[in-house]
């Protein structure tokens, strides 16, 4: 999934390998997918995008964008990329498939759900979830600091359990629930804990340990659970999540459990993060 540490590391690769190539042709649903979400209708891609270069590659929480003269191409949610060489072959399947004039290619598939979009300037400028990526701060910005972090808790969020906190309603945009497990077990909190039952110190535990498991995530390239523009596992091993099968945690060497939990699983140690 892109989340924020992969949106990063990734929005890099395409900003260094693909950034002045000019697109020479783009095909969309090849490979139908029904939660692949496109903007408007991805027949007119072709027309909007063929002919142009591109200019840049960024994100902003969770997402990809990436500027093509007067259009943009964005990317989020679960959306696989894959660059291409002119002599590598380019993969069967795929929901969008970008290819540059120089016979190098770019191609995205979604695995459970994903955005695909290609639109004009501005046309997701009243979309509420492109305006709050756009608009958050990011956790690996000095903006993030520890009194920005206490204003988050508003009258609902406080209702909150730990993951809907900082999984939903937009507080940290691309905080999804992948680096979600980390962040609470290296904060000592438990996924389901309310928020209003916090402590001070606990607040601030959590603060730290948004930026620095983000950072630290980001840093190693991503997690070793997601791959990058090139196929590269990150290399962030994750603590908690389906590459620890052992469910053993690795700061206490207690138990770890998992549990299904609003739509997704969520791992905690028994010892470490009490409820």
């Amino acid at each position: 999934m892109l989340e924020i540490p992969e949106a990063i590391v990734i929005s890099r690769q395409l900003d260094q390998t693909v950034k002045g190539k000019r697109i020479k042709e783009v095909v969309t649903a090849a490979s139908p997918h029904k939660f692949a979400w496109y903007f408007g209708e991805p027949s007119e891609y072709d027309a909007l995008l063929c002919g142009r270069t591109i200019e840049a590659a960024f994100s902003y929480g969770g997402r990809i964008e990436m500027p093509v003269e007067d259009a943009v191409l964005q990317f989020g949610d679960g959306v696989n990329l894959r660059y291409y060489e002119a002599d590598e072959k380019h993969p069967a399947k795929h929901q969008l498939f970008v290819a540059f004039d120089d016979g190098s290619a770019l191609a995205a598939t979604v695995a459970m759900y994903g955005m695909l979009m290609a639109y004009p300037p501005h046309a997701m400028d009243d979309d509420f979830y492109y305006k709050a990526a756009k608009e958050a701060v990011s956790p690996l910005s000095d903006g993030f600091d520890y009194p920005y972090f206490q204003t988050l808790f508003d009258e609902k969020g406080l209702k909150m359990s730990a993951k809907a906190f900082l999984a939903t309603e937009q507080r940290i945009p691309g905080l999804g629930n992948g680096v979600l497990q980390d962040i609470l077990l290296n904060a000592n909190i438990h996924p389901k804990k309310k928020m209003r039952t916090l402590s001070e110190e606990q607040r601030r535990e959590l603060f730290d340990s948004v930026t620095s498991t983000l950072a630290e995530m980001t840093g190693a390239g991503g997690r070793d659970t997601e791959r990058d523009l090139f196929g590269n596992l990150g290399g962030y091993q994750t603590k908690l999540g389906k590459n620890n099968k052992l469910l053993i945690c690795p700061n206490c060497g207690g138990g770890v459990k998992k549990e299904s939990y609003m739509g997704g699983s969520i791992y905690f140690c028994e010892q470490c993060q009490e409820k």
